[in-house]
């Protein structure tokens, strides 16, 4: 049996390519997006009481990853992208359906528009499904997960003079928070932990309509060295 499943809308973000996006969501608190709904659902009928939630489970599809190859095993990066697990011990976005869901921060309701941060979606990411995060079912006191104990260790992120008065100028024509976005998703690393870093690498990022680049003077500190537009 075949199921057909249709966007119910679909989210302008921050990001807006899949390098440097937080590899799980809230870890970059300055990390915003709007979701627009599509007919029938954007209407207020079917937004009514979401004034009164926090926070947001989103269920997506990952419609930059999908391919007809099964993937059974695959290397997170979490792991170094060395090693492999099951599909299924993974948030891999390689999934059996290409479906994703997050937790974000519901922030405000403007014209049937969604406003929501903490996000860790591509830009135009298509949204299938909406639901309200429930603290009492969601939050689970016992729970565990082995192969993640603990936060990803972060890096720290220095700026060059150039770089610091780039974001602040950016900062007040985007209205945005642009140097704590960009230190928010900087410090989590996201060069693939197997690549060694070398300070002659540059490395860069797009957020909003303004390019990031970095590097690593040393392997635990990020320098960001300009930001141009």
């Amino acid at each position: 049996m075949v199921y057909q499943i249709n966007p119910i809308g679909y989210i302008s973000s921050c990001f807006k390519e899949k390098f440097g996006i937080p590899r799980q969501p809230l870890l970059a608190p300055a990390a915003t997006g709007v979701i627009e709904l599509l007919p029938p659902y954007n209407k207020a009928e079917a937004l009514e009481g979401l004034e009164k939630v926090s926070h947001l489970w989103l269920l997506f599809i990952f419609n930059q990853s999908m391919d007809e190859k099964v993937r059974l095993k695959v290397r997170p990066p979490r792991l170094g992208g060395n090693k492999s697990l099951g599909v299924f011990a993974t948030r891999s976005n390689f999934r059996p359906n290409n479906i994703g869901q997050s937790v974000v921060r519901l922030d405000d309701i403007i014209e049937n528009k969604l406003y929501v941060s903490g996000i860790d979606l591509l830009d135009e990411t298509p949204i299938i499904d909406i639901k309200p995060y429930i603290p009492y079912a969601d939050s689970i006191n016992d729970a565990y997960n082995l192969i993640a104990e603990t936060a990803p260790r972060t890096i720290n992120v220095t700026w060059s003079a150039l770089a610091l008065e780039q974001a602040l100028l950016h900062s007040a024509r985007l209205q945005h928070p642009i140097k704590q976005l960009i230190e928010q998703c900087l410090m989590q690393d996201p060069k693939p932990a197997y690549q060694k870093a070398t300070p002659d690498k540059h490395y860069g990022m797009k957020l909003w309509d303004i390019d990031v680049k970095w590097h690593y003077p040393h392997e635990n500190l990020i320098e960001v060295l300009i930001i141009s537009h």
